[in-house]
């Protein structure tokens, strides 16, 4: 089955929308790159950006500052480790396990990009 291209759309009063080009600044026919979906998710993005602001925290910190649960922040911190965005140490303080996470030169250079690319779509929708 063909795809249906819904564009032009009407919108609620009934005026059609142009079809939309190509974002400025990117040469007709190119394709605009696609957003690093591994670090787009929510819990994700967060992750990464606090340990660009603060270098290193705990799994607690994380927890605490993300408002995720346990099941959830160690499956996203899973899926960041094994991008190699971030790096995992565990030790124990006294008798106590202290897991610990600092972003990778790879996970930093990926939010770069990251942050340039919604910098760049921001640019291009307020231009309009």
């Amino acid at each position: 089955m063909a795809k249906h291209d819904p564009l032009p759309r009407e919108d609620r009063r009934g005026k059609t929308r142009p079809k939309a080009g190509p974002l400025r600044g990117h040469a007709r026919g190119d394709t605009a790159p696609e957003l690093d979906r591994i670090i787009h998710e929510r819990v994700r993005l967060g992750i990464v950006s606090a340990l660009a602001v603060d270098g290193s925290l705990t799994f607690n910190e994380l927890k605490s500052l993300l408002k995720a649960t346990d099941g959830n922040l160690s499956a996203h911190a899973r899926k960041l480790e094994e991008a190699d965005y971030l790096e995992c140490s565990k030790s124990f303080e006294g008798r106590l396990p202290k897991t610990e996470y600092r972003l990778t030169p790879t996970g930093r250079k990926a939010l770069e990009r990251y942050l340039n690319h919604m910098e760049a779509l921001i640019r291009a929708t307020r231009e309009g």
